[in-house]
């Protein structure tokens, strides 16, 4: 890969931006000022730096962020913030985009990534990726709910998967394998009842992270990018 592309899909710089900083020895390769632009490097291999950081390559990006209140699962929005304004600047930058949806007043666990095809394939019903959810209702549910809801329930012309639930004494968890509009609060409202409270805590397997705070963010580790998306191509050469 030419090194001013490098820099350029690391969104370090623009590619004209990066001839300018190359020229001024801003870059390094391995140690040493690189002085041109078409340098040939090698993303997995060779060690670049602007400004003394080190410049890092990955082909796909995969962001674990634990949503609050009141931010919308979209990459902009005219009138309502979205989930990457809670990204800092570089990321921000970086084309991720929401790996499903969560309502605007959801909480929980959230995937954001630039890995289009990957997101494609976790999201396609066939796959029948889990999704774990703890949730609140303004009435108990009873055995008879909980039986129906298991074994699919019509929520306007569409009758739902079916699910798992197990209650507990604040509400319970419920484990679906696709992810309809508003689906467990429509789900709550076919055995009148109302879902008062509701936050995703898995997806694919990987829980979320309890260090996370409401807003807060980390990448994804090397095991739980395996256990959502497979053995996916992390970096390569152009």
């Amino acid at each position: 890969m030419r090194l001013d592309k490098f820099l350029s899909v690391t969104k370090t710089a623009t590619r004209s931006e990066s001839s300018k900083l190359i020229k001024a020895g801003k870059v390094t390769v391995n140690g040493v000022t690189a002085n041109k632009g078409d340098m040939q490097i090698d993303p997995e291999r060779d060690k670049i730096t602007f400004c003394g950081s080190d410049v890092i390559y990955k082909r796909f990006i995969y962001v674990m962020l634990n949503k609050p209140e009141g931010y919308v699962s979209a990459t902009e929005d005219g009138r309502e913030k979205t989930v990457l304004d809670l990204l800092p600047e570089p990321l921000s930058r970086m084309e991720l985009f929401p790996c499903g949806r969560l309502d605007k007043n959801t909480l929980g666990l959230m995937i954001l990534t630039n890995d289009g095809e990957g997101a494609h394939r976790v999201l396609s019903p066939k796959h029948h990726v889990p999704k774990l959810y703890r949730f609140k209702t303004c009435s108990p549910l009873t055995d008879k709910d909980v039986k129906k809801l298991e074994g699919g329930t019509d929520i306007g012309g569409y009758v739902t998967k079916p699910c798992k639930i197990t209650l507990d004494d604040d509400g319970g968890v419920i484990e679906l394998t696709e992810g309809k509009y508003h689906q467990i609060k429509r789900m709550a409202e076919s055995v009148g009842n109302k879902i008062t409270y509701l936050e995703r805590i898995s997806f694919g397997g990987v829980m979320l992270d309890k260090n996370l705070g409401r807003g807060d963010w980390r990448y994804l580790t090397p095991d739980e990018e395996e256990k959502i998306f497979g053995k996916r191509e992390l970096s390569g050469k152009e």
